[in-house]
């Protein structure tokens, strides 16, 4: 099955975050304005520095969608772009 979102890439459009919800093991669940939804692992950006915060619960549970969809946010200086999560999360069906 190919996602409606790859027809949006194709055409030089990301789709855009609608829903982000924070979930356990640091993961991301993340809903696109294609109706497509993502699980984003956030573990591998522990070893970060610049996400080392994240490593504090109930900031990493924090995260919302940045205006226009344009990606996901903990504050202003830690977030991650549509392009980031649609590009590395794992499709859920």
């Amino acid at each position: 099955m190919i996602s409606a979102g790859l027809g949006l890439v194709a055409m030089g459009r990301m789709p855009r975050v609608v829903r982000v919800q924070a979930e356990a093991k640091r993961r991301l669940r993340v809903l696109f304005d294609d109706g497509t939804e993502k699980e984003y692992d956030c573990r591998p950006l522990m070893n970060r520095a610049e996400f080392d915060a994240l490593k504090n619960e109930s900031l990493f549970r924090s995260a919302h969608v940045d205006p226009g969809g344009y990606g996901v946010s903990w504050n202003a200086d830690i977030g991650l772009s549509e392009y980031e999560l649609w590009t590395r999360g794992i499709a859920l069906w």
